[in-house]
């Protein structure tokens, strides 16, 4: 079946799904965007998430699984609906006997799927439900689950990320599906975790805060107001937040050069807490976000991507195209026209 899809897909005629042009490679030095403009946001994403997904066959929670979120919000939608079509036919292999590559690729499909669902039509599809159904089958007696360990930070580092994104799946899910008996002793077991596990850094505490807007039970009312307070206060003048503020990270580059918690602001740290403490409660007119958003209008690229420096090495920065898809949400979120 997937053979035949992707066949499918390099039939097409040029300028319609199969057509969209990898970007240059992430550089810190690339000219900004003489103005902000969320086609060529649509157009960078469309490149990095459709790309990879052809190219890897597979999700990855920094690239193609942020792009399921905030593509849809930007003009025009071929290539969302290929990445979320490539998504259900891999669930689907799952149903038929098929092996998914791993714990940590189910609950990120799981996420992305739930996520979109939400978004797009408040209904929850009969493949997400199949995978966050798997999703439990496949969570540890500790209440988490194996996730991927290759040392890149934020994202794929460490179990605390994976039981997050797994809490934001379900709580992100609609029709009640937290409800339902396939879910009930699984969300349980993971509230358990999140309760007896601090969170390691700021940046998985953020993680959390949004979280808990979306699944009840997971901080209280006085726990949200002190993560809050602690992302507001690392607001840099210019109205951004760095990346590396977020966390001790150790890089793994050849000079062993350390991230600087000074470090300047940057995509992925001003995206992803803005949208964060918009989702937590902050109105669009809170001055924070205010000069968050200008901020995020006026550093844009010209390629579209908002530059995120790699906590890890120089060579890819992949965690621009995460910063990107944050910046768009962040945007959306606070009353920017961004579908146009």
């Amino acid at each position: 079946m997937r053979y035949t899809y992707f066949v499918l897909l390099l039939c097409a005629a040029p300028g319609t799904a199969a057509d969209f042009p990898q970007p240059a490679p992430t550089r810190s030095d690339e000219p900004l965007a003489k103005q902000f403009s969320p086609a060529k946001a649509a157009e960078y994403l469309d490149g990095v998430g459709v790309n990879w997904t052809r190219d890897r066959n597979c999700i990855t929670c920094h690239t193609n699984m942020p792009y399921l979120t905030a593509r849809p919000l930007l003009k025009g939608d071929a290539g969302w609906r290929e990445v979320r079509k490539y998504l259900e036919a891999d669930v689907t292999s799952w149903s038929a006997g098929g092996k998914p590559k791993g714990e940590a690729y189910i609950v990120a499909t799981a996420f992305a799927l739930a996520f979109n669902d939400a978004q797009q039509t408040g209904t929850l599809h009969t493949t997400t439900k199949t995978a966050l159904d798997r999703m439990w089958t496949v969570q540890r007696t500790t209440g988490d689950w194996k996730w991927l360990k290759c040392d890149w930070p934020p994202l794929e580092h460490d179990d605390y990320y994976g039981a997050v994104l797994a809490a934001l799946a379900v709580g992100y899910a609609p029709g009640d599906y937290v409800k339902t008996e396939a879910a009930k002793a699984g969300v349980e077991k993971l509230k358990a975790y999140l309760k007896k596990t601090p969170a390691p850094d700021l940046h998985h505490t953020a993680m959390l805060l949004w979280a808990s807007t979306k699944l009840d039970g997971l901080l209280t009312a006085e726990e949200q107001k002190k993560a809050v307070a602690s992302l507001r206060a690392k607001q840099r003048k210019d109205g951004g937040w760095s990346l590396p503020s977020l966390g001790e990270y150790k890089r793994r580059d050849e000079n062993k050069t350390p991230n600087d918690p000074g470090a300047d602001s940057d995509g992925y740290g001003t995206g992803f807490v803005t949208f964060v403490l918009l989702q937590a409660g902050a109105k669009p007119n809170d001055p924070a976000i205010t000069s968050a958003t200008k901020w995020l209008k006026a550093n844009q690229r010209a390629s579209g991507r908002w530059y995120t420096r790699s906590l890890n090495n120089d060579k890819a920065h992949y965690i621009a195209n995460a910063g990107t898809a944050f910046c768009v949400l962040a945007l959306s979120e606070a009353g920017e026209k961004v579908n146009k």
